[in-house]
């Protein structure tokens, strides 16, 4: 609070050690820390194993009942089976490197080539891929999105107001730094639109929305590759990568369940999902030897930031509860600083990806036809 502010004009100097009834510190402004580690230093190196956990994982056959999708009888009895899965980690600080060169405010959407290229051209030597950086950007604007929402809602009358004079979605996006979808549904929200009428209203945009607005939404759904409302290419590029993990180990002879089938058995028996890993191991199996009793597949770069960690952390906490040690593997690879306690961490480099990046390309020749 500046002299001129305060009314105080007697007050002891900021730097004053006397004691004041009454009195507070003031308060500091908290940085967000998006990477782990204590006093900010990389905690690059080996994984932390939880030995509770890796002894779950090598008791799970023997429990009494039997632990959560597994059979009662096993026929033949769990193999044990010993891979070596070789492992190419980003370096954290590179990771912290790449931040400001993958991100600028304002850019929530598809990439084109110029600035692809300009981020290729600047990521230079370092141990990291394009590929890896893009993924990278995605979950920095994620996080960005969800730090953002609380700030966005606050503001939102002021982007309404903005917006009915004449602003465009995608310039208030790019001046205040706001996803394009989510500023588009706070303008909806300061029109005292309720949650649910927002929903269905994007569902059927064309139906529900008058052509400013629809004009609008369009716009900011094509720049938005964060919060937009159709996550469907998302999701099947997420279940190809799957599929080609289940046939990785069906071919190194490991038996597993899939995630569709215990889904099916637990909404049976339960009503509802409860833990549905993607693979659940039938075997032994013991990856650069640790056990690993499930396997959750992630289709994008785990990066060292606190929402995303915090979010897988979660479902390991559920997986690891009930079966034991696992594992989450990473489609384009992670940050060497990220830990989770109760799973080792993968990249997806001994697997076969030819279908999965035929796949993405189709996509990307389709958009480039489209435009």
């Amino acid at each position: 609070m500046s002299k001129e502010q305060n009314p105080k004009k007697d007050s002891a100097p900021s730097n004053s050690k006397a004691s004041k009834k009454g009195a507070t510190a003031p308060r500091k402004r908290k940085g967000r820390r998006r990477n782990g580690g204590k006093g900010g230093k990389d905690r690059d190196g080996p994984p932390i194993i939880d030995q509770e956990a890796v002894a779950r994982a090598n008791a799970r056959f023997e429990r009494k009942p039997p632990a959560m999708g597994l059979p009662k009888e096993m026929d033949p009895a769990p193999k044990k089976i010993k891979m070596k899965w070789k492992l190419s980690p980003v370096p954290t600080k590179v990771e912290r490197e790449v931040h400001d060169i993958v991100c600028r405010p304002g850019e929530f959407g598809f990439l084109d080539d110029k600035r692809v290229d300009e981020i290729a051209e600047t990521l230079g030597k370092r141990p990291i891929s394009l590929e890896q950086a893009l993924s990278l950007r995605a979950a920095l604007n994620q996080e960005k999105a969800v730090f953002s929402h609380g700030r966005l809602q606050r503001r939102a009358r002021e982007m309404l107001r903005k917006y009915e004079g004449g602003e465009s979605v995608l310039s208030l996006s790019k001046r205040y730094d706001f996803p394009p979808v989510n500023l588009f549904r706070a303008i909806l929200s300061a029109r005292n639109w309720s949650k649910n009428r927002i929903k269905e209203t994007l569902r059927e945009p064309d139906k529900k929305l008058k052509e400013r607005d629809l004009i609008e939404f369009r716009k900011a759904e094509a720049e938005d590759r964060v919060t937009h409302v159709n996550q469907s290419e998302t999701h099947h590029a997420a279940d190809l990568f799957e599929k080609v993990l289940c046939d990785h180990f069906t071919a190194n002879g490991v038996r597993f369940r899939t995630q569709s089938e215990l889904l099916s058995e637990q909404v049976a028996a339960e009503g509802r999902p409860v833990r549905t890993p993607d693979l659940l191991m039938l075997d032994h199996v013991e990856i650069n030897g640790v056990p690993v009793a499930w396997i959750d597949a992630k289709h994008f770069y785990g990066a060292n930031l606190s929402f995303q960690r915090k979010k897988t952390q979660k479902q390991v906490n559920r997986y690891s509860e009930e079966w034991g040690h696992g594992a989450i593997i990473y489609r384009h690879g992670f940050c060497a600083g990220l830990k989770l306690k109760g799973a080792i961490l993968l990249d997806a480099s001994p697997i076969d990806l030819s279908e999965l990046i035929e796949h993405n390309q189709r996509l990307n020749d389709e958009r480039l036809n489209q435009d």
